[in-house]
């Protein structure tokens, strides 16, 4: 059963911190057990799937930003082009009225001493004449100063207006890419989201079937669905009193324990070429199956009762599944064949990452577990050492330390 604090814990951002195999590594004793499993495991992907759309969201509004920004940028570039062709034009008038004034004033001064522009203000026949040709004069030097002075003006507003649009322009550059590096981790995000819904998918779906295998099998024994209907009421596991090996051959290529920065939680049986037939090692009900999971292949789990101690056996890496979840085999049946190797190893093109030859993954643990069995529950088989090399012919063989 999850534990309350858990169950906070995977409502938080923080779920990829938990370890799955641990969570749900719980021994299921009724119905209620696995229907909570279950709307643990979908309430989490949904979780998960929520956050991821609202992480792709969030990035597509960023994306939608950066092309507007982009826009508002190439729009201030042009601005800022128009207003330093302006500026140029206004600095070009300017010393154009400049020239035109300079040459007014030398003239001015010039008849202001001959008798040329004397004769000019007093050669008016009327006063009136004569005060509009002094007034006249006067103007024509008024007017360029006063252009002069406009266009001087236009200018300081045109240079202001180049280095509001280059701040502008500074802020856009940061603004895009600000947005570039949210997008960055947005994506992250979403990718990290979604790795973690489809982690659990495999999960979710052999919850689903066991769910609904055991309703129906207690609905079939029994008569009864809820919650309360203990899982051992309805079961049809046999009962055996020894082991017998899953395979007439093999030996032992890789042990229990840690390796490559992760836990193994089986011994590694070669020695066969894909398709040998692999033995169920006890009599039991097939709890659920998994097929095609990237690291692991497919594999089948089975609850079994030995001596009175109950126990999961699992098998990965099988080429063919014989059977199917809520089947009842014994020692004889055939639930698979070895795969492993260049069928379903992805070295080989095929979808298996944890694996680069024909082998068999062989499991068992104490307790009746659906899936993703915990390495605190794992036992070394029964009749094996736990060693690489050891050999067996026949699947009587039981090693005795």
């Amino acid at each position: 059963m999850m534990k309350k604090s858990i169950k906070i814990l995977l409502l938080a951002i923080v779920l990829f911190s938990i370890n799955l195999s641990d969570v749900f590594a719980k021994d299921p004793e009724t119905l209620g057990d696995l229907r909570k499993t279950y709307n643990d495991l979908l309430y989490e992907k949904q979780q998960s799937d929520n956050k991821s759309a609202q992480a792709k969201k969030e990035q597509a509004e960023k994306e939608a930003a950066i092309r507007q920004a982009q826009k508002d940028l190439a729009v201030a570039e042009m601005e800022q082009n128009e207003a330093e062709a302006a500026i140029e034009e206004s600095n070009l008038k300017i010393e154009s009225l400049k020239k035109e004034s300079e040459k007014v004033l030398q003239y001015m001064q010039q008849v202001q001493g001959q008798n040329a522009y004397v004769e000019y203000v007093t050669g008016a026949t009327s006063m009136t004449e004569l005060i509009t040709r002094i007034e006249a004069v006067k103007q024509v030097s008024d007017y360029i100063q006063t252009t002069v002075d406009s266009l001087e003006e236009e200018i300081k507003k045109n240079e202001q207006l180049v280095k509001d649009l280059k701040d502008k322009q500074t802020r856009l550059d940061n603004q895009i890419v600000s947005y570039e590096e949210t997008i960055k981790k947005l994506v992250a995000n979403a990718a990290e989201f979604d790795k973690y819904s489809n982690s659990i998918e495999d999960k979710l779906t052999s919850a689903k079937k066991i769910l609904d295998e055991n309703v129906r099998i207690c609905k079939e024994n029994i008569g009864k669905t809820d919650d309360s209907v203990k899982l051992s009421d309805c079961s049809k596991v046999p009962v055996n009193g020894t082991w017998l090996k899953p395979l007439k051959y093999g030996v032992i290529t890789s042990t229990i324990g840690y390796r490559w920065g992760s836990y193994h939680n089986a011994i590694d049986i070669g020695g066969n070429s894909e398709g040998t037939p692999i033995y169920a090692a006890a009599a039991g009900q097939v709890a659920s199956i998994m097929n095609k999971t990237s690291c692991g292949g497919n594999r089948v789990y089975i609850y079994v009762t030995v001596n009175g101690v109950k126990y999961t056996t699992f098998y990965y890496h099988l080429l063919k599944i014989n059977v199917k979840v809520g089947d009842i085999v014994d020692q004889n049946t055939v639930i698979g064949t070895v795969g492993g190797g260049r069928s379903t190893s992805s070295a080989y093109g095929g979808y298996d990452t944890c694996t680069t030859g024909a082998h068999l993954h062989f499991g068992v643990a104490k307790g009746w577990y659906p899936y993703h069995v915990g390495s605190g529950y794992v036992i070394t088989p029964p009749g094996f050492p736990n060693r690489e090399g050891y050999r067996f012919t026949s699947r009587t063989d039981f090693y005795k330390s």
